[in-house]
């Protein structure tokens, strides 16, 4: 593991340059900070799920699932809790066993919690089909230290570490049902006093399946000799927020709902954090899933009355409030300017833009970043022999929707093997259905294709909508993706947004030419939908291949 610590510390310090100068990037598609003291939610329109925040001095560090993606474990920065940045991700590679054939869709990273203690960063996740792991890292931007499995086990999941004011150190978590036979519980073991291993078993503290069935995503407090567990309950997109507070660590834990829908348009509210700014006020972070973006981070206002937190707006006094969707910033006690998570990029540096992610473990051999040249080079890559669909692809470069509508657009120049047939590249809007310009050498040449494929997770294949023969080996590519503003009654709750996308190609930059059919936008598993550029080539054994060469990503109105 030194290698990989060594590699992602030295990836870091040449990260450096470029990471400052997009500290204060601003999106040309979605902005939260409106400018006149208030924030819109979501703060974050992007799939960050199953948020966790935490605050050091006057700093505030956020991460999130990141699930079969790498790198994976993003960190995001912000001084006011409204503006972020992303400043780093704190798994440059999956965790062993790994697999770079082929990604594994809805797995490996779930849920995770972000603390601060005795000057070192934690963060603790669930591997669903291991158990409990742990990162640490001195500053938020690592480098970030070997995983430990913390609490091996089949469906341990959502964890959050709490240290008693009496030096123990607690672990709660929740149990995969897909894995452990059980869910709708809350468990606590207790660790080493590193925070590196479970020293006893586990104890379920709180049942859920009567009143609050689905409660999971648990993070773990303490305030005025109350131990508090906030968690979801109810359903990711259906659900309600409850806190659990005893005045004993394994409980009797008695509850209350703390935060609904109500009257309000954002469902769930489902998973998130509590954190407090300098000046003494206190906030909560959680997510709203909507379907084909994935699941959006919103800012509440939080207060607490009669040791019992309120978060969002109590209209009726209950005790129970509903999310905002526009409120008076926090008041950290000073102005900072608006900034927004990076996503254009025009491939200036010698790393990889922090936005950028991949769809499976990371490969060296996948990419080239010339910066002296303003391209990123990407080179084919074989395809596994079993392949139906880019479903089965791990070399997928991808980053998150950041908007209800927005325009990504690429010039690409693709130099494929003369000699050999297959090799393709291209613009792709990726989930479970997927649809992509390509740009594929065949027999008859260079040719431009836009492709779809249904179900692609249940072994769906690629259609074809539309061809066009290239004379030139440089296009520009289009995808317009929009908010309906309709719903999908068919969906969970009837929540998730129809989201659609055009595509267009130009041969000059300038006049652009719509192309294919319009798609419908589809989430990936446990994840939204991604935009971003792959190249393949046919699973034969040769010793090279093509490549192509991608002068600048840019996300637009």
């Amino acid at each position: 593991m030194k290698k990989t610590i060594f590699a992602f510390t030295l990836c870091s310090l040449m990260a450096l340059p470029s990471l400052h100068a997009q500290e204060n990037y601003v999106s040309k598609v979605w902005v939260a900070d409106q400018g006149n003291g208030t924030y819109k939610n979501p703060v974050l329109y992007a799939d960050y799920s199953d948020p966790d925040v935490c605050r050091v001095g006057e700093d505030y560090y956020l991460t999130s699932s990141s699930f079969n993606c790498i790198p994976g474990l993003q960190v995001l920065h912000s001084k006011d809790l409204v503006n972020w940045s992303i400043v780093g991700a704190a798994l440059p590679y999956a965790v062993p066993p790994v697999d770079d054939e082929r990604p594994e869709h809805g797995n490996r990273v779930w849920a995770p919690s972000i603390r601060h203690h005795n000057g070192e960063f934690y963060i603790f996740w669930g591997d669903p089909d291991q158990g409990a792991f742990m990162t640490k890292a001195p500053k938020a931007e690592g480098p970030w230290s070997e995983p430990v499995l913390v609490k091996p086990g089949k469906g341990v999941i959502d964890t959050c570490p709490l240290w008693d004011e009496d030096g123990r150190v607690y672990l709660v978590h929740a149990y995969a049902g897909s894995r452990a036979g059980l869910k709708s519980v809350i468990a606590i073991c207790e660790l080493n006093k590193e925070a590196s291993k479970a020293i006893t078993p586990s104890r379920i503290v709180f049942d859920g399946h009567e009143a609050h069935q689905t409660c999971e995503g648990p993070k773990f407090y303490k305030r005025n000799g109350y131990y508090y567990i906030f968690h979801p309950a109810g359903g990711v997109p259906t659900g309600w927020q409850v806190v659990l507070r005893s005045k004993n660590v394994y409980g009797p834990y008695e509850w209350k709902t703390v935060l609904a829908q109500g009257k309000s348009s954002v469902n769930g509210p489902h998973q998130g954090g509590w954190v407090d700014t300098p000046t003494g006020e206190d906030w909560f972070m959680h997510f709203q899933d909507v379907g084909a973006y994935g699941r959006l981070v919103h800012l509440q206002p939080m207060k607490w009355i009669n040791d019992w937190p309120v978060i969002g707006v109590d209209k009726d006094g209950d005790g129970c409030g509903e999310p905002v969707l526009t409120h008076k910033k926090p008041n950290v006690g000073k102005n900072y300017p608006i900034c927004t998570p990076q996503e254009s990029d025009e491939f200036d540096g010698y790393t990889l833009g922090l936005q950028w992610q991949w769809h499976a473990n990371m490969n060296e051999k996948w990419y080239y970043c010339a910066g002296d040249q303003s391209i990123l080079r990407l080179y084919s890559y074989p395809v596994p022999n079993d392949y139906k669909s880019l479903w089965d692809v791990s070399n997928l470069l991808l980053q998150k929707t950041t908007a209800p509508s927005q325009t990504i657009s690429t010039k690409i120049t693709f130099k494929p093997t003369d000699k050999y047939q297959g090799e393709r590249t291209g613009l792709v809007v990726m989930g479970m259905d997927y649809a992509a310009l390509v740009m594929e050498n065949t027999k008859e040449g260079l040719v431009l294709s836009q492709v779809e494929c249904k179900k692609a997770d249940r072994g769906g294949k690629e259609t074809v909508n539309a061809t066009l023969p290239l004379q030139d080996k440089t296009i520009y590519l289009k995808a317009k993706i929009y908010n309906t503003n309709k719903k999908i009654k068919g969906s969970e709750g009837g929540h998730d947004q129809l989201v659609m996308c055009d595509f267009s190609y130009s041969l000059d930059g300038k006049k652009y030419q719509s192309f294919g059919k319009p798609f419908q936008v589809k989430e990936g598993k446990w994840i939204g939908a991604k935009t971003g550029l792959f190249c393949t080539r046919p699973a034969i054994v040769i010793n090279d291949g093509g490549w192509a060469d991608v002068d600048w990503y840019r996300v637009e109105k």
